[in-house]
């Protein structure tokens, strides 16, 4: 396993020193660009996966990259959005789902999750995904639901008062994306607001 210590080590000996004067702008300066919500998942990195600095991503990583529709009170994720919409004034929102998804796999499937509470409550924020799934040309049904999920979830995010007013202002993109973790490639799904480059 990964001694983390001797990561810490690594990366105060070798990665730090390499990086200094942008570590050095970064501590007075917060200004990433973009939303990036993704999976928990350990395998699913988005510095990694965009080949991004340090400051460059402001991210949420949630179980299966739920969103919550937006209601008042107090949320980690809600507040995560509002804090990059309102106040870092990112420009878009990446929402990434993945291959082999195990939050997917467990609705695809109907797995029971009685001995688990929390992630069945949970997963009730993907009961809109599958009327976003559709499996075609030869895609699984949980491969349609990673898909139909990414776009049910932007269409929550979309619910949240600064991503809307955003979103109205044309001053935000909202994209939907899904990384195949075998072969690394990442699809564009959905993009709305100014245009966006595809992916390969």
């Amino acid at each position: 396993m990964h001694d983390l210590t001797e990561g810490v080590a690594r990366f105060q000996r070798d990665v730090h020193p390499a990086k200094a004067e942008l570590f050095a702008r970064l501590a007075s300066d917060h200004r990433p660009s973009t939303l990036f919500i993704g999976c928990s998942d350990a395998r699913v990195v988005p510095e990694l996966i965009t080949q991004s600095e340090p400051g460059e991503l402001f991210v949420i990583r949630t179980a299966g990259n739920l969103v919550p529709a937006y209601t008042p009170g107090a949320d980690a994720v809600t507040a995560g959005i509002e804090y990059a919409v309102a106040v870092l004034g990112v420009t878009q929102i990446v929402v990434c789902g993945h291959s082999a998804c195990g939050a997917m796999t467990a609705l695809a499937e109907g797995h029971d999750l009685s001995g688990a509470p929390a992630i069945a409550d949970w997963l009730r924020h993907a009961d809109a995904s599958r009327a976003h799934s559709v499996a075609a040309n030869g895609t699984t049904e949980v491969d349609a639901l990673v898909r139909g999920n990414v776009r049910a979830q932007l269409t929550s995010l979309a619910t949240h008062p600064s991503v809307a007013r955003a979103l109205a202002s044309g001053t935000l993109t909202l994209r939907g994306w899904v990384y195949d973790i075998p072969t690394g490639r990442v699809e564009e799904l959905v993009t709305s607001g100014r245009p966006a480059p595809a992916l390969v």
